[in-house]
This record gives C-alpha cells, structure tokens and sequence, in this order.
C-alpha cells in the first residue's frame, strides 16, 4: 500500500500532474489541505475520487513515471507481474499474448482501466497488456480486492488503471536489444494555467524467437516476430468553472505466430468535464468508447470485434469534516462480434447494462471508514447487487489497521456464452450464470521512518458459479459452484540516499472446492526483490531477483523457477540517460505456459532525453 520513487529520479511529479490526467485527479479538496494524513500518494481508483493511500481502506500499489522508468522492464506485462499478488502468463516473447491473475482470480476478474475507460474486451474479457507501450504510460494505480459496488461487472479480484503519459515537457527514447528488438518513442505538448495538449508516439519491432516447443500443438520452429505502432493524444482547457479534458490512445500491433499472423488494432478515449456544482459538490461527467479488432490471418482467418461504449456521471459532496457522499450512475453498452473464412459469422451480440452506487465514508480522528452499495441491471441477466464496507485504525502515527469487507460480480463475456465447440472443445454455453464473489481483507501498514514502509494483508475469497473451461471430455465452459481463495501479501520498501530496496511476497490457495484441484497457472508462492545504488556521478547499479513456484497447466505441471536480471544506468550529461537491462542473467529455461518459450539471456540498452530531467 505504499509507493517509492527513487532519489534520483524524484522530479516536480511528487504529486500527479493536473495537466493531463482526468478529472478524477482534478477533484482535489479544500479539506485535503488541512488534514492531518501525510499526502505524499494518491489514488483515484478505490474510490473513484482521490483519496490518500491510508484513506483507501485497500491494497493499493501506485506506480509513478518516476518507478517505470527507474524500473528498466521490457514491457508492461513484466512490470505488472513483478507486483504483490498478480501472477503473469505470456505465450512466448516480446508482444505475445498475455493474461493476468490477481489475487488467484480468473483473467477475466480483473477491470482494466485506461484514462478511466473500461478496455476489458468483450469477446474474451481480458485486456491484452502486450499492446500496450510502457512509454505511453504516465501513471498505474494497482488495487487488490473487489471493487464491484463502485466499478460494477468484472472488478471481482481487482483492478488496474492506467494513466496515459503526460508530454507536457518534451521527451524521447530509442532501445536496441536481443532477438532484434528496435524501436522509438517521443512526446511532446504544452500546459499552461487555462490548458494543455500533448502527443505521444512510438514504434517497436522484434525478430523475436520461437513461441512454441515441440510440447505444443502445430509446433513450427521459426521465429515469431512482433511490431507495435503506437499514438496517444490528450488535452485540456476550462469551460467557465469547469475542466473539459479528453484522451485518446491507438495501437496497432502485429504477432506472428505458428502458421500465420495476428492482427491486433486496440484504441480507447474519453471526454470529461468535471467541476463544481456547488461549494461542497463536485462532479464529473465522463463519455467514453473502447475498440478491438483482432484478426487471426491463418487456416480459416479468425476475427474479432469488440465495442463499448459508457457513459459516467460521478458526484462528491463533502458531508463534514474529512467525510463525503459519493454517488453516480453508469450506462454502457457492449457489442461483439466473432466469424472466420468458413463459417462466416459465428455469433453476434450485444447487451445494454445501467447501475447506481452510493457510498459515504472519510476519515474522523484517528479512524478511516468507507460504505458503499450498488445495484446494476444488465439486459441480459437482470438485477445484481453489490456492496462494500471498511474501516481503518490508526493505532499511532506510524502503524495503521485496517478491515474490509466486499462483493463482485462479473457477467459471462461473448466468447463464453456463444463460442461454438468445432471439434476441439473450448466452447461456450449460453446458460452460463454470472460470477459472484465475497471477500474479506485485514491488513496492517507500517511506516516508522519516511525511509521505510512495510504492508502486510491477508484475504478470504469464495467465488461462486466460477466459470472455467473444464466441462468434462471437452473443456468447454461451465460454471464450478465454488471456488476458495486465500492469500497473505507481505511487501517491504526503504530508501536512504543512494540507496533503495524493496520487495513483496505473496503466498496463495487458489482451488476448486469441490474437487480440491489447483486453478491453472496460479503459483503459491510468489517473491520479488531489488536493490540498487545511485552515485553522485549519475551511475546506478540495480539488480532484480524474481522467484514464482510451481503451478498446474492444461495436461502438464509447470515447474518452480528463479530469474535474476540486472540493470545499469548513467546519466551522460543535462537530460541525457544511457540505460542497459541483463534480462535472465543466469540463462534459464523456464515457462509461464506448457508448450510456449520463453527468452534466455537477453540485453535491452537504451538511450532517452527528457526536458524534465
């Protein structure tokens, strides 16, 4: 529940920027001014209003440009995985697909949020992370546990939300690396006291290796290459005493794969105009629409299409001292569509959902509560209802305690309701009844010195109606009537000087009740560590130790495994920085899924100019 930027990367962005992120951020309070938490880290995404940390009530991990960039990771999904309580899964190298399962959770339990619009597809009901450029990221707020009376559908383990880059001071990169990676990023804008606009745009290229093994269906030994074109707007003016503020962002990428091709086109954006309604009430006022296009250029070229579209009107009305009223209303629509070259158009839907949350909650004295109800209507499945309650206990100015209580729910996406079963299973069923879920959460936050930070939590989860592939014979979708997660998070943080370290560890039961069996590709035993130097003279030295157990897999066990990466930089003069990255120092054969590679040893180096700097 903390965050930490190192010394030597700390620029003016100890607090988000208001020029370019949404208008969530922008609702900042008069009473923030005089309370007595320490304000060194907000978030938006617990509550949907900015909030300190400790006001959260939840796990809550915040990842600044300062941490993504101090961090050298090749990608996204690999940033993503080094976090407490998330394990990763990637069918091959760089740009391949990915999944991401928080908390034990399915893939499809986590919402993922870009600039506060939904992305989830609605076809398989994930977001593809591969897609998505580190360099086009600002901001990432990581919340652990349900969400779904404030967010709705699919929050059942979690939610991530990215923030797009802020280019309002002028900034580049270029990289070069193993497997033939090559690749570019610059951005550019302005932000002045009435607005801002900026632009952001990158490409990469990879030769890439080989995705699959000989353990894999349709194993072809040829190397499977990745390109990804990239470009992001956003920008911001006043209207009278409002903000309007929009943000858009564009990807285009290009996986080989065995036999063929897949084409990836992802693009979301948004319009916001937030403000007061009065002295104590503000509000936001928030359209947005999401697209995927994916099309599978081999055998019977496969395509997908998936459209959302929501709107959002959020208020926040201050109700006494440090405490307010946060209500709203949401209404999107989704749309997919699936077909290939033999069957033509295999289903084509569509649903139209509304839902209305009220919560209330703040800080009084040294006590932190929060209480939050929801109810949505889908036109498919009716009414679901949805709650949340949580309290927090400074036991003293350094140690804070903290219990919560929530549910989720997550409607059946298009692929697991109408997919057809072809004669390899995998296909869906139109009688599916939706996930739900209860959670409960206590955790302890220690900060004894601002140079250290310590979080512990503990979870009890039970999924009901959990949807999973593993009808019996086929594989196809059905629902488990119950399945048991419990964990413990523990992560750790200090910094002094030069010097800073770090790390989590997690520990996890994620299984069917009823069978005992493990869930796929979920490890029980999880740990990250860093630690690295900065010199006067602008080199840093890091080194990265990641461990992730055993895990089940479709038909194979995929064993334990520990990598070791080590990352240098230097600062070459004013604005300038020289970044080299040792993925896999040791060359180890490992697996994130049976039958797929992934990389050896590997160097990524790096050459950027930041106007900031």
């Amino acid at each position: 529940m903390f965050r930490h930027v190192p010394p030597h990367r700390r620029r003016a962005a100890a607090r988000p920027s208001l020029a370019v992120l949404p208008a969530a951020l922008l609702l900042a309070t008069a009473a923030q001014a005089t309370s007595p938490t320490k304000l060194d880290t907000v978030q938006v995404t617990a509550s949907r209003v900015e909030r300190p940390l400790d006001e959260s009530l939840a796990s809550v991990t915040v990842l600044e440009r300062t941490d993504i960039e101090a961090s050298q990771a090749p990608d996204l999904i690999d940033l993503l995985g080094r976090q407490a309580g998330i394990d990763v899964a990637r069918t091959g190298g760089h740009g391949s697909g990915s999944a991401l399962f928080m908390r034990g959770g399915n893939s499809t339990h986590t919402l993922v949020l870009v600039d506060g619009i939904r992305v989830n597809s609605t076809g398989q009901g994930v977001f593809d992370f591969a897609h998505l450029p580190l360099e086009q990221i600002e901001r990432i707020e990581i919340v652990r546990g349900p969400r779904a009376s404030v967010w709705g559908s699919d929050a059942l383990a979690g939610v991530i939300q990215i923030f797009t880059r802020d280019p309002s001071a002028a900034s580049a990169r270029a990289w070069a690396g193993s497997y033939g990676r090559v690749g570019a990023s610059a951005g550019a804008g302005f932000a002045g006291e009435r607005g801002g606009f900026g632009v952001t745009a990158g490409y990469d290229h990879a030769d890439g290796f080989s995705a699959t093994n000989p353990l894999a269906w349709g194993h072809d030994p040829d190397d499977d290459g990745y390109r990804n074109a990239n470009l992001s707007l956003r920008g911001r003016t006043t209207v009278g005493g409002h903000t309007l503020a929009a943000t858009a962002i564009a990807t285009r990428g290009t996986v080989q794969i065995d036999q063929g091709v897949t084409r990836a086109r992802n693009s979301s954006g948004g319009v916001t105009l937030a403000g007061r309604l009065g002295g104590d009430w503000r509000h936001e006022l928030v359209l947005g629409h999401a697209r995927e296009d994916l099309d599978t250029l081999a055998a019977f070229s496969h395509a997908f299409r998936s459209r959302r579209t929501s709107v959002d009107w959020l208020h926040d009305v201050a109700t006494g001292t440090g405490t307010s009223l946060r209500f709203g209303l949401n209404w999107q629509r989704e749309d997919g569509v699936s077909s290939n070259a033999f069957d033509g158009v295999i289903f084509d839907g569509d649903r139209d959902s509304t839902g209305v949350f009220v919560a209330w909650g703040g800080r009084v004295g040294a006590h932190v509560f929060d209480l939050g109800a929801r109810r949505d209507h889908s036109s498919q499945y009716g009414d679901a209802d949805t709650g949340h309650a949580g309290w927090g206990w400074d036991l003293s100015d350094t140690l804070q305690w903290r219990l919560s209580w929530g549910e989720g729910f997550r409607a059946p996406n298009f692929n697991e309701l109408y997919y057809p079963d072809t004669g390899y299973g995998y296909g869906g069923d139109p009688d599916l009844r939706p996930e739900r879920s209860r959670t409960w959460e206590a955790g302890l936050d220690w900060r004894p010195a601002p140079a250290h930070r310590l979080g512990l939590s503990a979870y009890r989860s039970r999924v009901h109606d959990l949807i999973a592939f593993a009808a019996p014979g086929t594989n196809n979708a059905i629902n488990i009537d119950r399945a048991e997660l419990d964990g413990v998070e523990l992560e750790y943080r200090w910094s002094d000087g030069g010097w800073s370290a770090g790390g989590n560890l997690a520990w996890l039961s994620a299984e069917d009740a009823a069978t005992g069996q493990r869930l796929l590709r979920r490890a029980d035993r999880k740990a990250h560590a860093d630690i690295g130097h900065v010199w006067d003279s602008g080199l840093s030295l890091g080194v990265d130790v990641d461990h992730v157990s055993d895990r089940p897999d479709y038909g194979a066990h995929l064993d334990a495994f520990t990598l070791v990466h080590l990352r240098l930089g230097w600062e070459l003069a004013p604005r300038w920085r020289l970044e080299a990255r040792v993925e896999n120092l040791g060359d180890r054969d490992y697996a994130w899924v049976h039958g797929y590679n992934t990389p050896g040893r590997s160097v990524l180096l790096s050459l950027s100019w930041d106007a900031a700097r």
